[in-house]
């Protein structure tokens, strides 16, 4: 790559690319640096557009209607909103209630790890499942009903070691 010229430099510096009119700039690395999300393409996950477009039909309007409690229900389900009452709990959304939905977030809530950056080791080194799957993507969005079912993956040496310290070992396992 070349060298700027010098009034090309002068023209970069009044153009920040990396912020967004809206957020402000300070906001998204906060929390990017706080999630330990790496991609900026995981931190914008925003349902404002749909509820905008969704306020803009007739409230009478079957269509509406139908996909009103269809996102309310989806967001429920999620975890991101506390009810199915109304869309207005859908536009105070923020980044960072998704965010609290990701596996490493909850993997710190249920105390399989104390910091995010461990948790996100333990998911992308394989040690962590959510039902029968074992889950590598530390962006993992984690529903309602999918929490109960996050746990190790059997063959992981932390599982063995967290089973020796509460000493519920069985011979089976000490075995293997």
């Amino acid at each position: 790559m070349r060298k700027l010229k010098f009034h090309e430099k002068k023209l970069l510096k009044k153009v920040n690319f990396l912020e967004w009119k809206r957020e402000g700039g300070h906001r998204e690395a906060f929390v990017m640096q706080r999630y330990h999300i790496t991609g900026r393409d995981d931190y914008k996950k925003s349902v404002q557009k749909l509820v905008n477009i969704l306020k803009q039909m007739d409230p009478k309007d079957p269509f509406r209607i139908e996909m009103t409690d269809a996102l309310l229900e989806k967001l429920y389900n999620i975890g991101v909103i506390p009810s199915r009452k109304s869309l207005a709990l859908c536009e105070r959304l923020t980044v960072s209630t998704f965010c609290r939905r990701r596996l490493s977030t909850v993997l710190v809530h249920l105390k399989f790890a104390e910091h995010l950056k461990e948790a996100v080791t333990y998911i992308e080194q394989g040690h962590i499942r959510v039902g029968p799957d074992t889950v590598t993507d530390p962006a993992f969005l984690v529903t309602r009903n999918m929490e109960d079912f996050v746990t190790w993956v059997d063959t992981s040496k932390i599982k063995r070691k967290v089973l020796e310290y509460n000493e519920k070992l069985d011979d089976y396992d000490a075995m293997n």
